[in-house]
């Protein structure tokens, strides 16, 4: 890795790939089961993609869309669409085909990469397509990756790559409503590979990718593994078994993974045979990850644990070492340096210290805004007296005397009943502590006589089986009456996103389809 290229104040991503393609030429930069790439090959195909791209007559600034499973190929299509200039919109193959197509329309994509997944589930809506379709995998549609790349050898004409100009778009869940592209550049993304470094990776990192391309999750773990030259193995479906052969048999030092993940991986009975002292640091992020969790993790997985807690629009992030601090595992850890985090109330005034309100944050990486939606972008924002521009997160918390954030829920998923305000997060903390449980969520749905009340979705142990009145009394006997449960239901397992997010709306949507509003 050039030091000189480290310490310059702005690199692209590209530009580092070319560096590692000379000096670091057979190092492997990507595997993906059998298959291996070198920085040399990574180079070489990404200078293919950003020819082809030009001469089809895309220039920079405009778009390219991708959808679908983690592979080789996508990797090389994302790099060498920014060495062209080219923006990058990864979409989630678990959209709807009408969400696919309007997340299309909205980003303005040129071209559009899909799997033979996303081909099949968006036949009905072919004819509504407005660019090209190309198989990413060489199946299915007529026209196949391997036949739109330029010839061995090629090689596009340079582009200059401002750090204000646009690296990719990213859609919104929609867990909360329409998808929103939010717009991130160069320069935000060059900053988070310099963030890298502290953490270790680096030339002799091997990182073990198991979320998807499309999620920021991922790619704030990917881009500083490619661009400090390390090795990334790709897996295209996370599985437990399988993520754990693959870190011992690669000596993986580096991985993301959401909560649900870890919970999966240290729930199997075979976790302690396999060899994971490679392990250098593990990061987590998107979804709330409970302290009893973190504890298990530090115990029994070498390695240090950091949990962030962020956006994508990139407003301030907070951080937390685990095992630096293993008295402050229920927080999600202090503002990074250079991040200025805050609490509001309702009203948009800054709150002090100890006292609950909606999370802002200000850093030095915030999203330009929300692709054609100037009047999303203004509810995104909050200013200070100052004018300082701040994002507002929509979540819910509280910082201690020491500086440490405890979340509490998003905002929207506070319910309040009969003017009380109740926390999901505090109810769904104490029902995890029945001994029958293996996952909880709390709701709160419609209801005549409170507004809102709580209704608990459950899902047991695996072998157990719960009586869900009992589970019911027990909880109610244990908590405040304001924050009794209304109902509990049981489910075979909680819907969630593909980054492990539970898709509370879908419960709340579920729930006033088959049951209506409580009295």
């Amino acid at each position: 890795m050039s030091t000189v290229t480290l310490e310059s104040p702005y690199t692209t991503l590209p530009a580092l790939i070319a560096i590692h393609g000379k000096e670091r030429a057979e190092h492997p930069a990507l595997i993906e089961g059998e298959q291996r790439m070198t920085y040399r090959q990574l180079d070489a195909e990404a200078n293919r993609v950003a020819a082809a791209l030009q001469r089809d007559g895309l220039l920079a600034g405009d778009a390219i869309a991708i959808c679908g499973s983690n592979s080789i190929n996508y990797a090389v299509l994302f790099v060498g669409a920014l060495r062209a200039g080219v923006t990058v919109a990864p979409l989630a193959p678990s959209s709807t085909p009408e969400s696919l197509l309007g997340m299309l329309a909205d980003s303005a994509a040129k071209l559009y990469f899909a799997d033979a997944s996303v081909q099949s589930a968006m036949a009905g809506v072919r004819d509504r397509l407005s660019m090209p379709l190309i198989s990413m995998d060489n199946t299915g549609v007529e026209r196949h990756y391997n036949d739109w790349l330029a010839e061995d050898g090629a090689k596009p004409a340079p582009v200059d790559i401002a750090p204000e100009m646009t690296f990719n778009v990213i859609y919104s869940s929609g867990t909360t409503g329409e998808p929103k592209g939010i717009v991130q550049s160069h320069g935000m993304r060059w900053s988070h590979i310099q963030r890298g470094l502290p953490f270790g990776y680096g030339p002799d990192c091997r990182t073990l990718i198991s979320t998807p391309l499309y999620s920021n999750t991922t790619l704030v773990s990917f881009l500083p593994s490619i661009g400090l030259g390390g090795t990334v193995v790709l897996m295209a479906k996370f599985d437990a078994e399988r993520y754990l052969k693959l870190a011992e048999q690669h000596r993986i030092t580096h991985t993301m993974l959401v909560p649900v993940q870890y919970q999966r991986i240290m729930a199997r009975p075979d976790f302690d045979s396999y060899d994971l002292n490679s392990y250098i640091m593990k990061f987590s992020t998107s979804a709330p990850f409970h302290a009893e969790l973190k504890a298990d993790i530090l115990k029994r997985w070498p390695g240090g644990l950091i949990e962030f807690y962020g956006m994508t629009e990139g407003g301030g992030s907070c951080m937390l070492a685990a095992h630096t601090y293993p008295d402050k595992l229920a927080t999600v850890g202090m503002p990074l340096d250079g991040h200025d985090m805050r609490v509001i109330d309702e009203d948009g005034v800054e709150l002090p210290h100890g006292e609950i309100g909606e999370v802002v944050g200000h850093s030095p990486a915030m999203m330009a805004g929300y692709l054609n939606k100037p009047e999303k972008t203004a509810e995104a924002e909050w200013y200070d007296s100052t004018g300082k521009r701040f994002i507002r997160t929509g979540d819910v918390g509280r910082f201690d005397e020491e500086g440490f954030l405890t979340l509490m829920d998003r905002r929207k998923d506070m319910i309040i009943s009969g003017g009380f305000n109740i926390y999901p997060s505090d109810l769904e903390a104490e029902l995890r502590q029945h001994p029958d449980l293996q996952d909880v969520t709390v709701v709160g749905v419609a209801s005549t006589s409170w507004g809102e009340t709580p209704v608990a979705y459950i899902v047991p142990s695996s072998g157990r089986t719960v009586d869900t009145a009992q589970v019911q009394a027990w909880f109610n006997d244990r908590v405040g009456k304001t924050q009794r449960l209304t109902r509990v239901i049981i489910a075979d397992e909680l819907p969630r996103s593909a980054i492990g997010k539970v898709l509370k709306r879908e419960l709340r949507d579920q729930f006033l389809a088959e049951h209506g509003v409580l009295d």
